[in-house]
């Protein structure tokens, strides 16, 4: 299992994010995922800075493979413009870039003023986002008149070298069989074998992709409040965090979540054996790559705790 690290735009300004990229780089890290958002999950996270900007200014500071996870490109942004975002960020990063794509949430997409679609209706636009994103992609001049898109006379003419993969991002039975389906790649937050294993029983290709947390710390009560009090979101079940519109109504909810929630699924504190045993659940699944994120802001004692204690053994466990 590859393991990457988890830039959190929702957490820290621009050029923390670049910071950490190049920190990861040195530690050993293996690839970046990097969040897109308009808002932060909650006002305690307090940024969102634009990802496009991010990913063009990580690129000149290290040569890890970048994926967005994920974008939305079916709302708040036309995809034929993601379609340009994504050729260009594949232009200039040189370990590679992949458009992670998903169907959203109100949180980062409401902002508009558009409706917030059904569930079905967002997965079928996601479908047709990216049959308009991977024709573009061609460097083909493009005309598309369909049900939720208009793309008229278009062509990209900055291409990158090699084909942009999309991998999906999937929670249930019909966002998993469109990922199957239209994906170069799954994308989730869990360590779900039972949805990997649909994914591919469904013929879906490409690298099994997840995401998680993790708060390392000298105190493990204190990481875990620590983690509580920045990313209790972790916690709310079900679909609310594609429906919730803003930080205001997640804080809400999150009122529901204890830091003892939160520390049973993110490893919390020194103990190099609790990240290990919560992370390798995810190798134990299926799952090709792990992309961890450090809370808070003790960047750089994380990533000498996992240069040195963690990865070795993670990689030793999920051989």
């Amino acid at each position: 299992m590859r393991i990457g690290y988890f830039l959190s735009c929702e957490e820290h300004p621009p050029e923390e994010l670049v910071r950490q990229a190049r920190l990861a780089a040195d530690a050993g890290f293996e690839g970046l995922w990097i969040s897109d958002h308009y808002h932060p999950w909650n006002t305690q996270q307090g940024q969102s800075p634009f990802v496009w900007s991010v990913i063009g200014a990580v690129a000149q500071v290290c040569d890890l493979p970048v994926t967005t996870a994920v974008t939305c490109p079916t709302v708040r942004i036309h995809p034929a413009v993601i379609a340009q975002a994504a050729a260009t960020s594949a232009r200039m990063c040189a370990g590679g870039f992949r458009l992670g794509v998903g169907s959203g949430e109100a949180l980062n997409e409401h902002v508009t003023g558009s409706r917030w679609p059904t569930a079905d209706v967002r997965l079928e636009m996601l479908g047709e986002a990216v049959e308009v994103i991977r024709r573009l992609l061609t460097g083909e001049r493009v005309t598309h008149h369909g049900r939720h898109y208009t793309v008229e006379d278009a062509r990209i003419y900055t291409l990158p070298d090699r084909p942009v993969e999309i991998p999906v991002s999937a929670f249930g039975p019909a966002a998993i069989e469109l990922a199957a389906r239209i994906g170069d790649g799954f994308v989730t937050a869990q360590p779900d074998a039972e949805g990997l294993a649909s994914y591919r029983d469904q013929g879906g290709r490409g690298p099994a992709m997840a995401g998680a947390k993790a708060c390392f710390g000298p105190d493990r009560e204190k990481a875990q409040a620590l983690a509580h009090h920045l990313w209790p979101n972790t916690g709310i079940p079900g679909e609310l965090a594609q429906v919730l519109p803003s930080p205001a109504h997640f804080e809400q909810a999150a009122e529901l979540v204890t830091p003892e929630m939160i520390g049973g699924t993110v490893p919390c504190g020194p103990d190099p054996d609790e990240h290990v045993e919560k992370l390798r659940a995810y190798a134990e699944a299926g799952f090709d790559e792990l992309y961890v994120g450090q809370i808070g802001p003790d960047q750089e004692p994380f990533f000498e705790f996992y240069a040195s204690e963690v990865l070795p053994a993670l990689r030793r466990s999920a051989m």
